[in-house]
């Protein structure tokens, strides 16, 4: 892991010496993808993220086809093979009355250790400035006042307190980001009934295939599984929190829903050190403001599976690039509109989606009945599979114009 220790290309006192062009605030794929497609447009950008690389997180190890095509279209293509990322090429489904097994038209899995530190190094490459263990806090906008021509982001830690400024920002700093706290209108909402995630990587040998996704299906919530680049097992899960609470552990309901679902559980599975996020379904009123644009799970969460999240972080980076860059260069309103309405329009199909999956995996009942159906029928499948794998440009009605800028 020491070898993909991604160093920081500026100091704090050299960034405070500058008005940027764009500060991102999150170095996840949305964050890293975002600041790189801005920076070979021909703007200076500074990355900034509160984590040292690598970290794991909890979950995001599955590249479906939609997120495979946007990194085509960046010329970053190779860049999965090159991490060793294992082809996927079926997923399992697995409930209380029997498994169904449905393929899959494209994806491949790969650590977010792996991938994070590629799209980190791949921004830098582009001339992008990183700073890595640094709290970024996004200061109010003053249109009165002398700020309005830039954003102003408070950089914290114990022994600084340093305020920059830029022509544009991009919070791109997940779930749990805390850097748009003092933007008055923008809280993240969260849905009722939302779920908690958790995952764990297990060196497991045993009883798991690579190249396939099993998904395990309980009235408490679903637990993916899938092989990774370096052999080891990544899980992650969506749990119900009374069911969370009542059963102790993480890896404890991780077991129990894997019983139901008729899936071995890993010998490690409960005393290994998960970790978890926090409630996923959660959306903000909106994705924009002042001199600002909102990606990735900061935006908002659908509780996705099976590699939307990712693929959703880095179509939205993709597709803010060019508006933030614009934005950059000359400020009007029309860019938050722009940006609302792309994104509406890319998400749409998607979300819409995974809503209806996910309110069937709420339901045991109808997700057995499904999955018993499948077993029989598995092509029924393939509309839904199809709808989460396809190109963005073919959900969205429009590709990205960012390939050029690569």
């Amino acid at each position: 892991m020491n070898s993909l220790r991604i160093h920081p290309t500026i100091t704090r006192a050299q960034a405070q010496n500058r008005i940027w062009d764009a500060i991102v605030v999150g170095a996840g794929p949305a964050g890293s993808l975002a600041a790189r497609q801005i920076a070979s447009a021909g703007s200076n950008v500074l990355l900034i993220d509160k984590a040292h690389f690598p970290r794991w997180k909890v979950c995001g190890c599955c590249l479906n086809g939609a997120a495979l095509a946007v990194l085509s279209e960046v010329g970053l293509g190779e860049l999965p093979a090159q991490l060793g990322a294992l082809p996927l090429d079926h997923l399992r489904l697995c409930a209380s009355t029997g498994q169904a097994v449905c393929r899959l038209p494209g994806g491949v899995s790969v650590s977010r250790v792996a991938l994070d530190a590629a799209l980190i190094r791949a921004a830098i490459e582009s001339g992008v400035s990183f700073l890595d263990e640094t709290t970024a806090t996004i200061l109010p906008q003053d249109p009165a006042g002398e700020t309005a021509e830039w954003r102003q982001v408070r950089l914290e830690g114990n022994d600084f307190d340093t305020p920059l400024r830029t022509r544009v920002v991009l919070a791109a700093d997940g779930l749990a980001g805390r850097s748009l706290h003092l933007e008055p209108g923008l809280e993240s909402q969260v849905a009722e009934g939302s779920r908690v995630g958790a995952g764990v990587v297990l060196d497991d040998p045993g009883d798991y295939e690579q190249g396939v996704i099993y998904m395990a299906c309980a009235l408490p919530g679903y637990v993916g599984l899938v092989r990774l680049e370096d052999g080891t097992l990544d899980l992650a899960a969506a749990f119900d929190r009374k069911a969370l609470q009542a059963s102790g552990s993480p890896g404890a309901l991780a077991a129990q829903i894997l019983k139901v679902a008729g899936l071995p559980a890993p010998p490690a599975l409960e005393t290994a050190a998960w970790k978890g996020t926090t409630l996923l379904t959660r959306r903000r009123s909106k994705a924009s403001g002042t001199r600002l644009f909102i990606l990735g799970d900061a935006a908002g969460y659908v509780e996705p599976f099976t590699g939307e999240g990712i693929a959703w972080a880095m179509q939205s980076a993709a597709t803010v690039a060019p508006i933030a860059f614009a934005g950059a260069n000359q400020w009007t309103a029309s860019l938050e509109r722009q940006w609302e309405s792309r994104r509406s329009q890319m998400l749409f199909v998607r979300e819409r989606t995974c809503r209806y999956v996910g309110a069937l995996l709420r339901r045991p009942r109808l997700a057995a009945t499904a999955v018993s159906i499948l077993r029989r029928a598995p092509w029924l499948a393939a509309p839904v599979i199809y709808a989460i794998n396809a190109p963005p440009w073919k959900t969205s009605g429009a590709r990205s114009s960012t390939g050029s800028n690569s």
